[in-house]
């Protein structure tokens, strides 16, 4: 009987007991795209295949619910154009995905701005647009030419992220830098070690790397004194109060000097609804006009969309546009 018992105890111990104790003894690994690197652990339940996400309509002021990665190609359709080169949409196709599973993971419980959901569907977080949409803005010959090539970016890089040190970044991206992304900190408040100022040379088909605005020169000084009222400004001493005091690494202005007052690039812009804070101020010769002519479109921080397709159209690879946007990144697969 003895010997009975201990023979059921030690089937139980190989059946149920030991199995347990190699599961629970052991953390899942998800290895990068070439090799298994035991150093780098993803944290497991990101999101899966059939991951269903919530985003806050910003219209409709409610909750939508869709499968996740048919959020990623509303994004994607939204972002950029159908006509871009189809590594420069798959690239736009990782960023986007990444930047969404860094929000969902940092606004678990809904963003400050909108809290029924962590991510929204307006430019506030990515810009996104459903089939319906994009068949009444864009019609059905748009949808029938491009949407399956958007499909196929999506598809073709599913689960794929962009990492740093091992955890998922947050890859901003905008329009046209104009010759040259931003470090961070120059534009927003922290400084990011995979969002480093870079050449971005290939932009010259943006239809905004260069704009112009003129306003006579009695209202842009009303918008001014509108803005900054203490200061003493006159068609005759614009050209003495106006200096620019400091540019970034990528050329855009960081602070001017108005007068008696400092002001910031940001401010600038957002008075004039300039494209970016890379301008220049001029005066007619009879000063009655005032010019400002904008290069680039956007903050100029991280992926250059229009950069991205001139390397694309150079032969570069979706790998290697975000390896130079964002510097010193891995792309790995989260599912």
């Amino acid at each position: 009987m003895r010997e009975l018992l201990i023979l059921i105890v030690f089937i139980l111990f190989l059946t149920i007991i030991f199995p347990i104790t190699l599961i629970k003894g052991y953390d899942i690994i998800w290895s990068g795209n070439e090799q298994d690197d035991i150093n780098q652990k993803y944290e497991v339940g990101e999101v899966d295949e059939d991951y269903m996400v919530n985003i806050y309509d910003t219209k409709a002021k409610k909750v939508i619910t869709m499968e996740f990665d048919e959020y990623i190609k509303g994004v994607v359709a939204a972002e950029v154009p159908g006509g871009f080169e189809i590594e420069a949409i798959k690239a736009q196709a990782v960023a986007a995905r990444s930047f969404s599973i860094y929000r969902l993971k940092k606004y678990s419980d809904g963003h400050p701005d909108h809290p029924q959901a962590a991510l929204c569907n307006s430019i506030h977080c990515q810009a996104f647009l459903s089939k319906d949409e994009l068949r009444d803005i864009k019609g059905r010959n748009w949808m029938y030419e491009y949407w399956p090539k958007i499909e196929e970016a999506v598809e073709s890089t599913k689960g794929e992220v962009l990492t740093y040190d091992g955890k998922v970044i947050e890859p901003l991206f905008h329009s046209t830098s104009g010759g040259m992304t931003e470090n961070s900190e120059d534009v927003f408040v922290s400084a990011l070690p995979y969002l480093r100022a870079v050449d971005s040379p290939y932009e010259s088909e943006s239809p905004k790397l260069n704009t112009v605005l003129e306003l006579n020169a009695e209202e842009f000084i009303k918008k001014l004194k509108g803005e900054y009222p203490s200061t003493n400004l006159t068609v005759d001493n614009l050209d003495k109060k106006i200096v620019v005091m400091e540019r970034s690494e990528g050329g855009k202005i960081i602070k001017v000097m108005i007068d008696n007052v400092v002001a910031t690039g940001r401010e600038i812009r957002s008075i004039f609804a300039l494209n970016s804070t890379n301008f220049k101020i001029s005066m007619t010769d009879d000063k009655k006009k005032i010019k400002i002519t904008t290069i680039g479109n956007g903050h100029g921080v991280g992926m250059s969309q229009w950069g991205a397709n001139g390397m694309a159209e150079n032969g570069s690879s979706y790998n290697d546009i975000l390896k130079h946007y964002y510097t010193g990144v891995e792309i790995n697969k989260v599912y």
